[in-house]
């Protein structure tokens, strides 16, 4: 059973070409990181795990393109686990595909790594097979194309759709992932946007107090001014699934790569959104 590409022709274009033309702008674009990713890899380090924002690509692509620029520069994983908010409502607490065994894209399919899954599986009851949890879910199809562009080679992933996302659910979910990873090539991407529908300035205000907790990898204080400043970021238990799992697998240096908002490439700044990219670095 395949998914199909559910957002091609509106969160990002549904034709090959005009797919790659519009990520290389994402790229190239002054918002952006201004040049193409790397080619080959020109550090010998591990890849960095990251956080990337999955708005529609004209307005939150050219912050994405920050952290896959940045994990261009590295060796390449053989699997991607992509931790991502699950908007819809259905499905599981904590969602892994069932029957489906590969996401389609624009630009070719890619295999979902169901092994994994099946250890992850056996770690907790909280997480379950449920296609429901991925069958009208955009936060983790939009990080594909990027991924698509940047591999000279195929990968396989585990997309992982959270509708629980407390303190305790985050913590072992990226407790849970660093065991059954250990030792192997294994990438893990948090996929979240940040306050919504707020004015510029009082989202940017917002958000950096935020983006201070996970420079600092420390969740708690992340979980804490989110409910007390009532932030309205949607991937919180992503972002701390990915920090735990970073922690436990050497990755203990993290980095804001670029923050913007909607109203920077749209030029409205009464509403926006605000999107941030992050890195996770292994300690040299």
């Amino acid at each position: 059973m395949i998914r199909n590409a559910q957002y091609a022709g509106s969160f990002y274009p549904g034709n090959s070409d005009h797919l790659k033309e519009s990520i290389e702008n994402n790229f190239t674009c002054s918002l952006g990181p201004q040049q193409l990713p790397h080619k080959e890899p020109v550090e010998t380090d591990p890849f960095p795990f990251l956080l990337v924002p999955h708005a529609g690509y004209v307005y939150s692509g050219p912050v994405a393109a920050w952290s896959y620029l940045e994990l261009s520069k590295y060796p390449r994983p053989s699997t991607v686990i992509i931790l991502g908010p699950n908007h819809t409502g259905f499905g599981a607490d904590i969602g892994v595909p069932n029957k489906v065994e590969s996401w389609r894209t624009p630009l070719g399919e890619i295999e979902v790594n169901h092994e994994l899954i099946e250890e992850l599986l056996n770690c907790s009851s909280l997480i379950r097979k449920n296609d429901d949890s991925h069958a009208r879910e955009h936060s983790i199809e939009v990080q594909l194309p990027f991924l698509q562009y940047i591999f000279d080679k195929p990968f396989n992933f585990v997309p992982i759709a959270m509708l629980n996302q407390v303190y305790d659910a985050s913590m072992m979910m990226g407790e849970i992932i660093a065991k059954v990873c250990h030792g192997k090539n294994v990438l893990v991407i948090a996929s979240s946007d940040f306050t919504h529908f707020e004015s510029h300035n009082i989202a940017t205000e917002k958000d950096n107090l935020i983006l201070e907790t996970i420079e600092q990898m420390d969740s708690k204080e992340m979980y804490d001014i989110k409910y007390r400043l009532n932030v309205s970021m949607c991937g919180i238990g992503p972002i701390a699934g990915t920090i735990e799992a970073a922690k436990r697998m050497g990755r203990k240096k993290a980095r804001l790569l670029k923050y913007a908002t909607s109203g920077d490439t749209s030029g409205d700044k009464s509403s926006v959104v605000g999107y941030g990219s992050v890195a996770f670095y292994a300690e040299k």
